[in-house]
């Protein structure tokens, strides 16, 4: 996995040009190597998370996804009253009464083999079970997202093949707001952007996808747009100039007299969105309780994402009240911003459980711009590939910002390892620590659902490395089975500890399973 850092810069350019150019295909061709994903097998196999959670009465928003040669047919058996399975696209829909788990068998098959999984339906208080994975409009379009762009995202989302491996969220962000008005008085889209709005979530839902919403406690959001409160009880706005410095801007970055969060959350409600990234600063635990509220009343499950930087001293009292925080700042396409969320998250992961996950920031993969003009990512192959170890291993949401419509089978490789996001998904929902730490090398490791443990090597240094895994960092003994996440292949039996050599600011992903004596 020793990567020219040049590729990173060449490998989307390759992409676009090799349907024009035989030359390019070949080149595209000798950058095969660096990828380690499988490709997926032809038979039918069911992916994605294995809980799902939904509050009483509420509607299931949820689709079965599989790999495999099309057409697949699904089907299951021990579906609970008012549930149904949409044999053709493995929409599950409809609602639950009775709270309670439920567990399903679903199947997946085509003409070449079949898959069956367990699938358990939690009905009750909590959602988001597993980490949400999807997408968001920021780290692309910066201030600029349309409807446009959205709808292009998702079927990109599609037809890249990203769905059939549980990528499921389509999150417009900042700047698509523009006036309070309609039935209850809520923040109404930018027309000139997002003409049809209602429209545009139906056509998301059909695809199979979910989608999500922007907003802020504050007068005025971070792109001068409106926001969750006003200084009138008409909830009015008028946006202050971009060029004057934030410190002078007291009233748009506060929250003003009158709120409006009840109003907003019926009608996102109303629409059909499914998740909602609240954003300003400080975070506090009055307007978070609020907007719970609101959405917990708006008879939607819609989760309900904090941004930015949370104070950890509240974050006791803010998790029991949202299902994600961010843990820091807007993280950017360099090692030296993915670097320093390494390692450093340790003291968050008490707080980490099913319902609730710490938020590190998007992801920094593929094609970026925040507005600009779109370009590959800054990272190198193997802080890719750290970056999305890391990811995984911390439990924490997965949610890309780049352009979907511009995704190299590289990058592809990286977002369709099922190995690598069972580990994101799995149901125990813990997030991995730090359990060795030596000058520039590190260990991150969790138990998982099936009695395995899933670690990162990894190696922060600026040359080739070998890292040592010790069993009593992990307080085991005895020999365990060592398989290779990303090749999804076992490295054999080892007994006390698993040494691997780890290129720079480069990792090896494992798991480890107890061997027969």
């Amino acid at each position: 996995m020793k990567i020219d850092k040049l590729f990173n810069y060449t490998i989307v350019f390759v992409a676009l040009m090799s349907v024009f150019n035989p030359v390019a295909t070949k080149a595209q061709d000798t950058l095969s190597k660096y990828i380690l994903t499988p490709k997926p097998q032809p038979a039918a196999k069911i992916t994605g998370p294995k809980v799902f959670g939904v509050r009483p009465k509420h509607p299931i928003v949820f689709t079965v996804t599989a790999t495999g040669t099309r057409p697949i047919t699904f089907s299951a058996t021990n579906l609970p009253a008012g549930v149904t399975l949409d044999a053709l696209t493995g929409k599950l829909s409809g609602s639950i009464t009775k709270a309670g788990a439920y567990t399903i068998n679903l199947h997946a098959k085509n003409n070449i083999g079949s898959s069956s999984r367990q699938f358990k339906i939690v009905v009750g208080e909590k959602i988001a079970l597993t980490p949400p994975m999807g997408w968001n409009s920021w780290n692309i379009y910066g201030d600029r997202v349309s409807q446009e762009a959205v709808m292009a995202n998702a079927k990109a989302m599609v037809n890249s093949g990203l769905i059939n491996h549980g990528w499921s969220y389509m999150n417009i962000d900042d700047a698509w707001q523009g006036k309070r008005g309609g039935d209850f008085n809520a923040i109404l889209p930018d027309s000139s952007r997002f003409p049809d709005m209602s429209g545009l979530v139906h056509e998301v839902h059909n695809m199979g996808l979910k989608i999500g919403i922007y907003s802020s406690p504050w007068i005025e959001t971070y792109a001068h747009r409106i926001g969750g409160s006003a200084m009138n009880p008409a909830g009015t706005f008028e946006p202050v100039k971009v060029n004057v410095p934030r410190r002078e801007k007291k009233i748009p970055y506060a929250i003003g007299k009158y709120i409006f969060a009840e109003n907003d959350a019926k009608q996102w409600s109303k629409w059909g969105f499914d998740y909602l990234k609240y954003d300003w600063n400080p975070i506090e635990y009055p307007e978070t309780k609020l907007m719970y509220d609101a959405l917990r009343k708006s008879g939607r499950d819609i989760i309900f994402s904090l941004s930015n930087s949370t104070p950890y001293r509240s974050i006791k009292e803010l998790s029991t009240v949202s299902n994600a925080w961010r843990t820091g700042g807007d993280i950017r396409d360099t090692w030296e911003s993915l670097s320093a969320r390494l390692f450093t998250q340790d003291r968050w992961a008490p707080y980490a459980r099913p319902g609730h996950w710490n938020d590190p920031d998007m992801m920094i993969l593929g094609y970026v711009g925040w507005g600009k003009t779109p370009k590959p990512t800054r990272l190198t192959p193997d802080e890719q590939y750290t970056h999305v170890s890391a990811w995984a291993l911390m439990s924490v949401p997965l949610l890309l910002g780049n352009d979907l419509t511009k995704l190299d089978e590289f990058t592809i490789s990286l977002l369709t390892n099922d190995e690598v996001l069972d580990v994101n998904q799995d149901p125990l929902g813990l997030q991995a620590t730090t359990i060795s730490k030596r000058g520039e090398t590190g260990i991150m490791a969790k138990d998982l659902e099936n009695g395995s443990i899933a670690a990162g090597l990894f190696n922060t240094g600026d040359t080739t490395t070998t890292v040592t895994l010790r069993w009593p960092d992990l307080n085991i003994v005895g020999k365990y089975i060592v398989r290779d996440l990303w090749r999804q292949k076992d490295l054999g039996t080892f007994v006390n500890s698993f040494p691997a050599s780890v290129n720079k600011h480069g990792v090896v992903l494992i798991s480890l399973r107890k061997a027969d004596e």
